[in-house]
């Protein structure tokens, strides 16, 4: 595997460590919980507050089965309320929405739907479902929303202007690389890869992969009703500097945000630490969705 392709799966599920906080308050697994306040909430608290046209970002951490339950819990919670729920994938490209459209419909099998994306890593258990939950009889859609991976490793590789006129038209329209804020901690995430160019190739990548689905989003909620939850890795979400920052600089104004964060094993000093605003980057997420889990199984 591509050193790239390594470090883009790093970034993406990587619990970050926020600031010191007070050691105030004992989560538990299995809660959602104020980003802001650090009260503890229930998931009708979460929904009452959506609407149809709102986007709502869950940064999950990939291939664990607590994490796509949990998913599947605010899914079911959105169209109960009487939402139009639409699902956005980081880990579909916009050149795979045709096949996933007609796996979603029941066109194509998904044997051959795997086939086609050539999908490769977490077994794809762990997402049938997200695919499968949008009923084309209630005006709800999949959409696939990222950049092809093609790009993304030439950019980390070459940069930008290794691109040609074709690929570059791939990019969105007035693309932005990723705020500063966010350069740091991804300097912090991925660590030492050789030098400042090799750096800044990467996280031009990553911010390729944050502006594509916020142009995909932005794009779709033009044309579309209902509200789109979007399931990308946890660090596109951490803080607000990587999607939500790119969806709110491209129109979309009611942006919802939660972390699905992993606290097996932390004492109550680190749980808060992970779970209450930082006093160097500020508040995680809108909310935040504890869970314990292994890191280690497959």
């Amino acid at each position: 595997m591509a050193k790239f392709l390594i470090l883009g799966l790093f970034i993406t599920g990587l619990q970050f460590t926020a600031g010191a906080a007070p050691a105030t308050q004992e989560y538990h697994a299995g809660e959602i919980i104020s980003g802001q306040t650090g009260e503890v909430l229930v998931l009708d608290d979460v929904v009452s507050q959506i609407q149809n046209g709102d986007v709502v970002i869950l940064g999950e951490i990939h291939g664990q089965g607590v994490i796509s339950d949990q998913q599947m819990q605010l899914l079911q919670a959105l169209r109960n309320r009487g939402l139009i729920v639409n699902v956005g994938f980081e880990f579909f490209d916009i050149n795979q929405q045709s096949a996933l459209t007609s796996y979603n419909l029941g066109e194509i099998s998904e044997e051959d739907f795997l086939k086609q994306i050539d999908w490769k890593g977490f077994s794809f258990d762990f997402y049938r479902n997200q695919a499968l939950f949008p009923q084309a009889g209630l005006n709800e859609n999949v959409v696939a929303l990222n950049a092809p991976r093609s790009i993304t490793s030439k950019i980390a590789r070459g940069g930008l202007d290794s691109l040609t006129p074709n690929e570059r038209a791939v990019l969105p329209p007035n693309f932005q690389r990723g705020n500063d804020d966010y350069f740091k901690r991804f300097k912090e995430a991925v660590g030492h890869v050789g030098s400042d160019e090799a750096m800044e190739r990467y996280f031009l990548a990553q911010s390729t992969w944050d502006d594509t689905m916020a142009y995909r989003a932005a794009d779709f909620l033009s044309m579309s009703e209902g509200v789109l939850v979007i399931i990308v890795g946890e660090f596109h979400v951490q803080y607000g500097g990587g999607l939500p920052d790119r969806l709110r600089a491209r129109g979309v104004d009611r942006v919802w945000t939660v972390s699905q964060v992993n606290i097996e094993g932390l004492n109550q000093a680190q749980q808060v630490a992970e779970i209450m605003p930082s006093p160097k980057w500020g508040s995680r997420a809108d909310f935040v969705w504890t869970s314990a889990l292994s890191l280690s199984q497959p």
